[in-house]
């Protein structure tokens, strides 16, 4: 597999600064001599995907925060600020809430770079199309994450010429959500199926965002403020529209979770990660100014890792593990994601070892196991600091199952049946139609959420189905948070969100406070 980031500083992040922008730095290309070739434009798109690798988006903290804050993973770190967003008590001066904040607002810097600078350039129109349709997909995935952790958000979209232009105001609901569908339709539009028969530089390569990752999230945009007509016509796109054909679900679901298995035919868009003894790299590459000593590691592993093989900072808490046991296999077995997802003592599933030793805590002792390396043998350093398991940002599953909650949504909830036994079939689970036919649209809700909840358990996906589906302002399903996590015992109203960051708060006189500060 090619690896496709470069690294090139391509400017400063910005949203809002007090200090004096003007002074050059003699190590790096200025504006004025860069942005005029062809490989200008392919250095500058390969930055983009150069900040979905550091600590503030998919290297560590935007998933440690994210799957924190649903019902089935718990803080248990030393470390205050992962306790804290858990319980949503997090304070707007936190370290890693501002990481997020600025590391996602260098990717949308970065998009709009190119996207401003790279229509002026002299080079062959089809790879032109295809940079830009990269960068519209990017910024779009930049602003899709910063507006469901930060909930009100500036929406910068040109390069500032003066102080004047530095400080962005808020953007509205409409504008927000316009600006991600736009730049998703536009990366639609722009974008190939597949890199594998291209003309130029990027021919051949993989993990570069394509025509289906753009429609799966445009699709996921839709699905989340309830536009449940778009939302269905770009899932059918993929099942059995114009894409059919090109994903389906892996037959081991963990392969999704592996090194070994990185862009397989279940993923539309992944971040790509690589041990420092197969890709290089002697810096960890947690922020900053890159260069190219930066290792391309994740560290997800090490953070949520047991305790004697990783930092433990999380837990699965014990409803999710009670949900997977809820029903058996059709050979009477339990649900293989389970132990997937969770480490834990099975005696009768033959799981009585953790990191290839005997279980080394209490046997009734639950630990996370997606994203780290238990369980996993290949060839080369095999240390979860280092990681090169990538990040799983869309993968088909969450389109069939999306797909069916829209159908559900729009009344034609019997239709909903086929998409989500595709999920479960692979999990071994008996005929829902057989199990539960007839289901209202009221039951068929409860039932996605049961399923999405097995299928995506720390994913970075539950906090957010749990905002949208507003279950934290119906009295009856939060008090089923609260009983199965007690961090939403000191949930406050507004609190679901991460707060604005301090800094930006007192540097730019433009912005709002959202509900979380």
């Amino acid at each position: 597999m090619k690896k496709i980031f470069s690294y090139i500083i391509l400017g400063l992040l910005f949203t809002g600064c007090s200090k004096e922008l003007d002074i050059p730095n003699p190590n790096s290309q200025s504006v004025t001599l860069f942005w005029k070739t062809s490989a200008d434009a392919q250095l500058g798109v390969n930055a983009i995907y150069n900040s979905l690798i550091q600590d503030g988006t998919y290297m560590r903290m935007f998933p440690a925060l994210t799957d924190v804050r649903g019902d089935d993973f718990t803080g248990d770190s030393p470390w205050g600020d992962l306790v804290q967003v858990g319980n949503f008590s997090i304070p707007s001066n936190s370290g890693p809430v501002q990481w997020i904040w600025a590391t996602h607002y260098q990717m949308v810097w970065r998009a709009n770079q190119v996207l401003i600078n790279v229509p002026a350039i002299e080079m062959d129109e089809d790879l032109k199309t295809r940079i830009l349709g990269q960068a519209h997909f990017l910024r779009g995935l930049a602003l899709f994450n910063l507006a469901n952790t930060y909930q009100k958000i500036p929406v910068p979209l040109e390069l500032p010429t003066d102080k004047s232009k530095y400080f962005t105001p808020t953007a509205s609901d409409e504008q927000l959500w316009g600006q991600i569908y736009a730049d998703f339709t536009a990366a639609k539009e722009m974008l190939p199926v597949t890199y594998a028969n291209v003309s130029g530089p990027d021919v051949g390569q993989t993990g570069r965002a394509t025509k289906g990752a753009a429609t799966g999230m445009l699709g996921k945009a839709y699905l989340y403020k309830k536009q449940w007509s778009q939302a269905a016509a770009e899932f059918n796109e993929l099942i059995s529209g114009a894409q059919s054909g090109k994903y389906a679900l892996v037959a081991d679901y963990r392969d999704n979770f592996k090194e070994i298995n990185k862009n397989n035919v279940e993923s539309l868009f992944e971040a790509q990660f690589g041990q420092p003894d197969v890709v290089g790299g002697i810096i960890m590459n947690y922020g900053g100014e890159p260069n190219a000593n930066w290792k391309q590691v994740s560290s997800v592993g090490r953070t949520y890792a047991m305790d004697g093989f990783g930092y433990s900072d999380f837990l699965p808490t014990r409803w999710i593990y009670d949900e997977f046991k809820v029903e058996k296999t059709t050979e009477g077995k339990s649900d293989p994601r389970l132990l997937a997802t969770i480490a834990s003592y099975e005696a009768a599933d033959n799981s009585i070892t953790a990191y290839g030793r005997p279980w080394p805590h209490a046997q009734t002792a639950i630990y996370p196991r997606k994203y780290t390396h238990d369980g996993l043998n290949w060839a080369g350093n095999d240390d979860q600091e280092n990681s090169g398991i990538n990040y799983r940002i869309l993968r088909y599953a969450d389109v069939l199952l999306m797909y069916a909650e829209a159908l559900n949504e729009l009344g034609r909830t019997t239709e909903s049946y086929t998409f989500i036994q595709q999920v479960r079939t692979r999990a071994k689970l008996p005929n829902l139609a057989t199990t539960k036919p007839g289901m209202s649209q009221v039951q068929m809700r409860d039932q996605i959420a049961h399923e999405r909840a097995l299928e995506f358990s720390i994913e970075s996906v539950r906090i957010n189905d749990i905002i949208r589906w507003g279950w934290l302002y119906d009295a009856t399903k939060l008090a089923e948070l609260k009983a199965h996590d007690p961090d939403f015992n000191t949930w406050r109203a507004g609190k679901e969100y991460l707060p604005i960051p301090l800094y930006e708060l007192n540097t730019n006189p433009n912005i709002q406070r959202n509900s979380a500060n």
